[in-house]
């Protein structure tokens, strides 16, 4: 993967003097400390992470935690006191800490774009201007950038609404305006400051569900920061959790939610339903793992119910469910399917740990089979395996 942007031991302190702050950080000194002997406030410490190019990095914590402060460093509206953050502009890497004003300029109008939470929207223009701002201030003529803020209200469907004002749009549809100026500007990287977290849930719902849609034919790099876990695990292909303006943990979200790190993160996802995030793939137990029941055939559960041969190549040339020859069936096609004793479904290590168990329920609990995209066999999964997932033990 190429990498987008790069936080390299970033500290990012608020204040005057900031150099007997940092010496004070390097000796172990807490936010609390600092701020007690110098006045000055510890906004990030010690960050690094990397963001891959073309997927959705999501910043969380609770409030003061420094998400905000180290998104915000990507367009250097933060001042990082130390440290770099490597910023992708065509094909070599700039470091927005210390490029020149030119560069910064530049970066802002082409390369990085950014939704704030409370729209930021002018209220004597309408959506259409509102929309052409950035098009606007970076001396676009007025026949191309017409041009350019028509597709993005097309692909926002705010087409309708395009000579209406702020003040005449629902806040969802404002937030949708919000999120047209920054394609429009066609920088490959979006900051998204909690964008969502002023509307009610169901038009929160809606817009994640748009973003992600979006997010398929766009395909942006996006950070986005949540105070959220819900939203975090919906729409994040990695998630990086901080406390303290000190990032804890990071990884995907399966791994947030089975592996916390620490007593943070793990009261952090206390509440979380695990079906949200977890595939067959994190609960399923390996083929070798399963028990032997002679002349090449294994058992996939431990009530001995479900039986297969598997040939040298891992495919399966045989099967029983309670003695009878299974019928295939897949967990796709769930609601098509019978109760019948000797179904057997199968499912991709990607399919939802959800509708592994809509199976299990559906077949008295029998287990289910996984298959990879060669058809071979890599494991399965039974009830103990999804109550252990679900219960976290």
């Amino acid at each position: 993967m190429n990498v987008a942007v790069d936080f390299k031991n970033v500290d990012i302190v608020f204040g005057a003097d900031t150099t007997g702050s940092l010496a004070m950080l390097d000796k172990g000194a807490t936010r609390a400390e600092i701020l007690e002997k110098t006045g000055n406030v510890l906004g990030c410490a010690g960050a690094n992470l990397t963001v891959n190019e073309g997927e959705i990095s999501v910043l969380m914590g609770l409030s003061g935690s420094g998400k905000s402060t180290l998104l915000r460093a990507v367009n250097r509206l933060n001042i990082v006191s130390r440290g770099q953050v490597m910023v992708k502009d065509g094909d070599k890497m700039v470091d927005v800490v210390s490029c020149d004003e030119p560069t910064l300029r530049r970066l802002r109008q082409h390369q990085v774009a950014m939704v704030f939470q409370q729209f930021g929207l002018l209220p004597w223009r309408t959506v259409e201007e509102n929309v052409g701002l950035g098009l606007e201030l970076a001396g676009m003529p007025e026949a191309e950038r017409k041009l350019k803020v028509g597709k993005q209200l097309d692909l926002v469907n705010l087409t309708p609404w395009a000579k209406k004002y702020a003040h005449e749009l629902s806040g969802g549809m404002q937030q949708r305006v919000g999120l047209a100026r920054a394609f429009a500007t066609e920088a490959p990287i979006l900051l998204m400051d909690e964008p969502f977290s002023a509307l009610d849930p169901l038009i929160r719902t809606k817009l994640q569900d748009e973003l992600l849609q979006l997010q398929k034919t766009l395909k942006k790099t996006i950070i986005f920061v949540s105070h959220d876990l819900e939203e975090a695990l919906k729409i994040g292909n990695t998630i990086t959790i901080m406390e303290g303006g000190r990032i804890v943990q990071s990884g995907p979200p399966e791994d947030i939610v089975l592996r916390p790190a620490n007593d943070y993160v793990r009261d952090f996802i206390a509440n979380v339903n695990p079906l949200s995030v977890l595939t067959a793939w994190n609960v399923m137990r390996d083929r070798r793992d399963l028990e032997d029941a002679g002349e090449g055939w294994l058992w996939l559960d431990r009530r001995k119910t479900t039986r297969f041969k598997i040939d040298a190549q891992g495919l399966v040339v045989a099967a029983e469910r309670n003695g009878q020859p299974a019928v295939w069936v897949s967990v796709d096609d769930i609601e098509k399917s019978s109760d019948e004793a000797s179904h057997v479904f199968w499912a991709k290590p990607g399919t939802s740990l959800k509708l592994v168990m809509l199976a299990m329920h559906r077949s008295q609990t029998s287990p289910v089979a996984l298959f990879d995209d060669q058809s071979r066999f890599v494991g399965a999964i039974g009830i103990r395996d999804v109550l252990s997932a679900v219960l976290r033990r």
